[in-house]
């Protein structure tokens, strides 16, 4: 097994990935080739099947694990790999999980991690919205751990959503300790809960794509659709109480073109916005930089809107 990671610029390989996609073109003079993502547990690689027809491309379909025989070159500063040979793979020539991306920390760890914040809580209507998710829900347990926190951009891996919400949560624990206007209880739970919707958002993997939710209405409605169901699952919850808690994930994003329904109007709003792009950006540097050495310049990002390179030291 040739891990993606593992790859360089000049080699010749015959290796097996899962076809994470697959799009058909035309060059510029009419002719028909293919575009396909690669990945495996370690990323994905571009690959290009210049000659669809050729009698050593079978027939294959997206989601298929398909074996490649190619050459890995460099364009614009990435690998790619141009395939002369594929051919669908048998099931007992591979190991599904060995072509997911996952976290490098322990799910189980992270998870009693959290939760260690989550008893912190102690007004008892919000404790028991961390009990019916996080404790009394076990399908929604199996699909929080395995869960990435986005299609692509930041934590795109499975473990990603628990890992971005620990993440989240450390930081809001700072902000509590920094500044005393903030409400610990409501913070940690909403810091808790901010991304739940994206469990019905995103498809497990491999797909690891938009479901018709996603696409409709987006994690921000789900989540606050599903702190509805807990909600109403508990006698005398306050009403106010309740709106403000939805406002933290509602207003999350912090801004209307970032797909926030409304702009924080609560400090633990703002302080939540705030963690949340802090371990958004602060994790999509460090994906960015992952494997690249040296200190050249890596070209334009429209996230961050700036030419990037890493330090020096």
């Amino acid at each position: 097994m040739r891990y993606i990671n593992t790859l360089h610029e000049g080699e010749t390989i015959r290796n097996i990935y899962l076809c994470k996609g697959k799009r058909s073109a035309e060059t510029r003079n009419g002719k028909p080739y293919d575009n396909l993502i690669l990945q495996d547990k370690t990323g994905t690689l571009d690959g290009k099947i210049w000659d669809p027809n050729s009698s050593g491309i079978a027939d294959y379909d997206e989601k298929d694990f398909i074996e490649v025989f190619g050459d890995v070159i460099s364009y614009n500063g990435n690998l790619q790999l141009n395939i002369r040979q594929l051919r669908v793979a048998r099931e007992e020539e591979y190991t599904p999980a060995d072509f997911m991306p996952t976290s490098e920390k322990s799910v189980e760890g992270m998870y009693a991690e959290l939760m260690k914040y989550g008893a912190q809580v102690e007004n008892p209507y919000l404790q028991k919205i961390i009990q019916y998710y996080f404790v009394e829900n076990e399908a929604f347990i199996r699909r929080f751990q395995g869960h990435s926190a986005a299609k692509s951009v930041h934590h795109g891996f499975a473990g990603g959503l628990l890992e971005h919400t620990l993440s989240v949560v450390k930081l809001c624990e700072y902000f509590v300790g920094a500044y005393p206007i903030l409400n610990r209880d409501l913070l940690y739970t909403a810091a808790m809960c901010h991304d739940i919707g994206k469990t019905e958002e995103l498809s497990s993997f491999p797909d690891n794509d938009y479901t018709d939710d996603g696409q409709l209405l987006g994690h921000i409605v789900i989540g606050v659709e599903m702190m509805d169901d807990a909600i109403r699952t508990i006698d005398g919850f306050p009403r106010r109480l309740a709106s403000e808690l939805k406002h933290c994930i509602i207003a999350h994003h912090g801004e209307l073109e970032y797909g926030s329904p409304k702009k924080p109007a609560l400090a633990e709003a703002l302080a939540l916005n705030f963690a949340d792009c802090t371990d958004a950006k602060m994790q999509t540097l460090t994906e960015i930089f992952k494997d690249k050495e040296g200190t050249d310049w890596l070209g334009y990002n429209r996230l961050f809107e700036s030419n990037l390179r890493k330090t020096s030291i």
